[in-house]
């Protein structure tokens, strides 16, 4: 999927994957559900953010591997390059990024794009299923995957 590499642009990944996983029978409300989320949302802003380019957009891709989600988010700054970083000061906005990716997935990285200019930022999150006596409130319960789709 693309994106206007704007502020919209990554509101608008981060609700459509949010209906994606959903779709894919990761629920709304669980924790691998807000930890995708979040881990989109972080990686869309620092596309918009880091990644811009003047009349260009970013791309969003998901994939389901097995019990896995994968993320994938390309920009056409292959100059940029992501790094994880010291915290920043908790009167900084923003610097934090790639730490809530790094906490909330299971890996994550980066390659250049081989058919133009940018680079692809993935992540990775190993979804669990569930058991039938797993208490059904719970949010640490997450089906398999049925539909691998993109």
């Amino acid at each position: 999927m693309r994106f206007s590499s704007t502020p919209r642009g990554a509101r608008l990944a981060r609700r459509l994957t949010g209906e994606r996983l959903d779709a894919w029978g990761v629920p709304y409300g669980s924790d691998a559900h807000d930890a995708l989320l979040l881990a989109v949302a972080e990686l869309s802003s620092n596309a918009v953010r880091h990644g811009h380019v003047s009349g260009r957009d970013f791309r969003l891709r998901l994939f389901a591997e097995g019990t896995a989600i994968r993320i994938e988010v390309t920009d056409t700054r292959g100059e940029r390059l992501p790094t994880l970083t010291d915290p920043a000061p908790p009167d900084q906005e923003g610097g934090r990024g790639l730490l809530l990716v790094t906490a909330l997935t299971d890996r994550w990285g980066w390659y250049p794009c081989a058919d133009g200019p940018g680079k692809t930022v993935w992540a990775v999150l190993e979804v669990s299923p569930c058991s039938e006596q797993q208490d059904p409130d719970s949010r640490r319960c997450h089906v398999a995957i049925e539909n691998p789709c993109v």
